[in-house]
């Protein structure tokens, strides 16, 4: 297994087709994956996922990958301690809106992906 994030080095690196016997396309979290993510990382950092608006935090992250939402707790974090207060859904909020997510910025790239995959992987979530 390996990851594979950029189809046209795939492409331009000329796998050999023997070597691969299934293609697996990941594509971003549902909101009920974002949840869970978010609370996996809450969690890590000794918060409880109870405490926050988990369906808020999906919902305000539609679009998001796993690891932009684990960097919006970390600032979330940062920006709670420089405040002097607890890491809220309000701060966390605030932090998504802030952010650009590869899916806007990237946009045309991971529609290309989606399409390339529709027709040559197994969808796998």
């Amino acid at each position: 297994m390996a990851p594979l994030r950029d189809l046209e080095l795939m492409i331009q690196s000329h796998y050999p087709l023997i070597a691969i016997d299934e293609i697996f396309f990941v594509d971003l979290p549902t909101a009920e994956d974002r949840k869970e993510i978010f609370a996996v990382h809450l969690r890590k950092r000794k918060r409880d996922p109870a405490a926050f608006a988990l369906d808020r935090l999906a919902a305000s992250s539609d679009g998001f990958t796993g690891a932009e939402i684990q960097q919006a707790i970390i600032s979330g974090l940062y920006t709670a301690f420089s405040r002097s207060v607890e890491l809220s859904t309000e701060i966390l909020l605030d932090e998504l809106t802030s952010t650009k997510p590869l899916s806007v910025t990237r946009r045309e790239e991971i529609d290309a992906l989606r399409a390339w995959a529709r027709r040559r992987a197994v969808m796998a979530n």
